[in-house]
Formats: C-alpha cells, sequence, structure tokens
C-alpha cells in the first residue's frame, strides 16, 4: 500500500487560513509559572473518576476531586516557594522581608558594607583596586545623599532612641516606630524636642498592648528626669494620645506582674493579689486615684497575707507613690475589707 505525501494536509481535517489576521486567533492569557502550586497528588489522574481536574482547600489542606469529589491528599505541605505580598501591587513573588519602620528608610535601602571595602574584604571578593576606589567613592556619595534632607536625619534619630532606649519587645518597638511617624505626618514634632516625642510614642505603645510603663521609669530612660522635662513629657503623651485617637485607661491590675517581679515575690502572692482585685476593685473609692499606687497598694495587703510582707518604701520604690500615698490607700483598702465582714489584716 502506498502511503501519501507526508506533508499532504490529511482530506477530514479543514485546511488552515493563512491570510487571517493575528487578532482573528483567540490568545491564551499567560499565566505565571511561579506561581502554579503541585503537590504530588496533583501530578496523577483520580484513582476513583480518572479525571484530573484538581482543586486545593488551603484552609484543611486537602487536596480533591473537582469532578467526583474524592480526598486524594490531607494535610497536604506545600513544598513550593512562599509567595508573599509585601506592597498592593499584583505581583507575589518573595524579594525580601517586610518593611521596618524602626528603621529610618524602613530597610529598603541598599548600603555598601565599609567591612567589604577593607583589604581583607577585598581580598574575599576579589576586586581589584581600582573597583575599590571606586567603590568607596560610591559609598560617600550614598551616606552624603542620605543625611542631606533634615526631616531623614531627625527620623534617624527619633528610631535610634526608640530602639536604644524604650527597653520594649520587637514587636513593640515597630508599633512605637510606626506612632511616631504617624505623629511627624500630623506635624506634632514641629517644635517640640523629638527626645520627647519618641519617649511618648514608646510609652502609648507600651500602654495599647496592656505591657504599662510608668512615665515616670520612661522619662528615667530618655534623660528626661527634670521636673520641666516630666511636665513636658505628660503634655505631650496626651496631645499625641488625643490626635492617634488613643484614649485608654490603664488599671492597677495592669501594674501587678511587672511590680510582682521587681519586688521578688513568689507566685502566689501574685495570685492572692488578683483575688484581692476582684473583691473590691468596682468600688467608687479608687475614682481619681493613681492606678500604680493602687496597684502598689494590694501588692503590700496580699504580700503580708501570704507571709512574704515588704516594707512600705519597698513598695513605694516600686510604685512610684510616697509612703504618705501608701498609707492613706491602705486605709481605703482596710475600710472596704471591713465593710465585706473581712475586716482589716495586720
Amino acid at each position: 500500500m502506498q502511503e501519501g505525501p507526508p506533508n499532504e494536509p490529511d482530506a477530514a481535517e479543514p485546511a488552515q487560513d493563512t491570510n487571517a489576521s493575528d487578532s482573528d486567533v483567540p490568545t491564551v492569557p499567560r499565566r505565571n509559572t511561579r506561581q502554579q502550586r503541585r503537590t504530588e497528588s496533583q501530578s496523577e489522574p483520580c484513582k476513583m473518576c480518572g479525571a484530573t481536574e484538581w482543586e486545593s482547600d488551603i484552609a484543611r489542606g486537602e487536596e480533591y476531586c473537582a469532578s467526583c469529589g474524592n480526598v486524594a491528599e490531607m494535610n497536604a505541605i506545600d513544598p513550593g516557594a512562599e509567595w508573599t505580598n509585601h506592597a498592593d501591587g499584583p505581583d507575589r513573588s518573595r524579594v525580601g522581608g517586610p518593611a521596618k519602620y524602626s528603621l529610618a528608610d524602613k530597610g529598603l535601602n541598599t548600603t555598601i558594607s565599609r567591612s567589604d571595602l577593607t583589604s581583607a574584604g577585598l581580598a574575599r571578593h576579589g576586586i581589584s583596586g581600582k573597583n575599590a576606589r571606586d567603590l568607596r567613592r560610591r559609598a560617600t556619595i550614598d551616606e552624603r545623599s542620605k543625611t542631606r534632607s533634615s526631616r531623614a536625619r531627625n527620623l534617624t534619630e527619633a528610631m535610634k532612641f526608640i530602639r536604644d532606649r524604650g527597653n520594649l519587645p520587637r514587636s513593640l518597638v515597630e508599633e512605637a516606630a510606626r506612632l511616631y511617624r504617624l505623629a511627624a505626618e500630623a506635624n506634632l514634632v514641629a517644635g517640640r524636642s523629638i527626645r520627647g516625642v519618641a519617649a511618648a510614642c514608646v510609652y502609648l505603645a507600651a500602654r495599647e498592648a496592656r505591657l504599662p510603663r510608668r512615665i515616670e521609669d520612661i522619662a528615667e530612660n530618655f534623660d528626661m528626669t527634670s521636673e520641666q522635662a516630666l511636665k513636658e513629657l505628660k503634655r505631650t503623651i496626651r496631645l499625641v494620645s488625643r490626635n492617634l485617637n488613643m484614649h485608654s485607661i490603664t488599671g492597677p491590675d495592669e501594674y501587678f506582674e511587672k511590680f510582682h517581679s521587681d519586688l521578688g515575690l513568689p507566685p502566689k502572692v501574685l495570685g492572692a493579689a488578683n483575688q484581692l482585685w476582684l473583691r473590691v476593685g468596682d468600688s467608687m473609692e479608687w475614682q481619681g486615684k493613681k492606678p500604680s499606687g493602687i496597684a502598689g497598694v494590694i501588692l503590700y495587703k496580699a504580700a503580708q497575707l501570704q507571709s512574704h510582707a515588704r516594707t512600705q518604701s519597698e513598695v513605694c520604690e516600686v510604685s512610684g507613690v510616697s509612703e504618705v500615698t501608701l498609707r492613706g490607700l491602705l486605709r481605703i483598702l482596710d475600710a472596704l475589707l471591713t465593710r465585706m465582714g473581712e475586716g482589716p489584716y495586720h
């Protein structure tokens, strides 16, 4: 049997119109192959119906057949790349870590390290002398361009204050830095010290996270212990709080853990203090009283009840109130316990 020419078109198939324009040909949108995630179960047909229409349930970690519903894989672990988009664009390819508010340039700037321009660094990277001179010149120009703007210099100084003197966990450092940027955008830094606004943002970040710090402690960390500087810090805190809509009231119970640790008391004293505050905390007698002072007197009484007493001077040093104030609060506490039928404890 003689076979026809290999290039002759099949009679059953219609001939293609070679004169058709490119616009008549439907275009298939290209997909970013980097974003396609396929697991081992998706590479084979379904064992139940033979279909290859796979679907993924990200919440359950399941791979199932869209045709018959057969679950081919459970608790699937995706070994592919972790596509993360830190911007607002459609591209989800990973290009580095998220921006950091605690850095003046948010960590997005490229810096030529001085350690790479030393003799050892040049030899390690195989950089010639001519290229080294060019890199040193570029590094100098880069540093000058960063410090040319006064706003950039002020922001750098503020971020150093927050990181070095804030005494906060890393997550709260980022929150305090974010608050400072918001305060700068609201024009609250103009006419005020960078140190004071940074201290106010540290205080507000800790207060919002229910990890309160005494204003006196913040002032000491930022070298603002004078009477005038302390008053200015309190005014700045109220100003930033009002403009950023961060009104919050710190309760005495939020100071218990910190004061308990500062006094070196055993764990059972903290539990007794919480129980004591549950009994007397709803009284109107505490209205207008300093929360840290109330926390101090509650811990003072709880330590007495648990036979781990601390002196009034030790409690006053931790809570930041005078002994006269502490004794006045103690009389209120004893009166409340008497009305409850428990009587004062000595």
